[in-house]
């Protein structure tokens, strides 16, 4: 499946395309992977043009079918997604004390209500930040930048529970907890 069709409907939009509106029905699946890395492979390729990969990203959404999809006014195809379809690669703190998250597409997000840090499993069993973004979809924090917020992390005790977290737009955002003994446990 060639994505020219795909673009083709897209070329005229602006960067955030009005998904919530558009209700196509399904074209098909697509021979595209967004692997746990992030790295989006088309036919078995990567792309490595970020403008596509940006473009590609503005049409994505998760559904209450639990897949991602590409769409367009015209068209819908479903993608496989490993982990999460997005990764978090970058962080800084306003006037305020607010945190901006922004993923490898460029998108920035504020950590609030909205935009929540929750904790998930990958793949690989580890349990690792997630942001809820925009349509159904979420980022995971990428490694480097998860460390780099852990040590700019708030520390707040929960009985014997030790909770990592930033707190930004009103809400406590978890990065981990650890038991008395510095293990790994669910934040409750």
């Amino acid at each position: 499946m060639s994505l020219e069709p795909l673009l083709a409907h897209l070329a005229p939009l602006g960067p955030m395309p009005p998904l919530e509106r558009w209700d196509p029905p399904l074209s098909g699946d697509m021979d595209l992977t967004i692997d746990a890395e992030g790295h989006w492979i088309h036919e078995g390729a990567p792309i490595r043009r970020a403008p596509l990969v940006r473009l590609l990203a503005s049409v994505l959404r998760r559904e209450a079918d639990g897949h991602y999809y590409l769409v367009s006014p015209e068209e819908k195809w479903r993608i496989r997604v490993v982990d999460r379809p997005l990764l978090i690669v970058d962080a800084d703190r306003d006037e305020g004390g607010d945190w901006w998250l922004t993923t490898q597409v460029g998108e920035r997000v504020r950590l609030d209500g909205d935009h929540l840090l929750t904790l998930s499993r990958t793949p690989d069993g580890a349990r690792v930040p997630e942001l809820a973004l925009r349509h159904g979809l979420s980022g995971r924090l990428n490694r480097p930048l998860f460390y780099r917020l852990v040590e700019a992390a708030e520390h707040r005790r929960r009985g014997e529970t030790l909770a990592l977290g930033l707190a930004s737009g009103g809400h406590w955002h978890p990065l981990g907890c650890l038991d008395a003994d510095g293990n790994e446990v669910a934040c409750d």
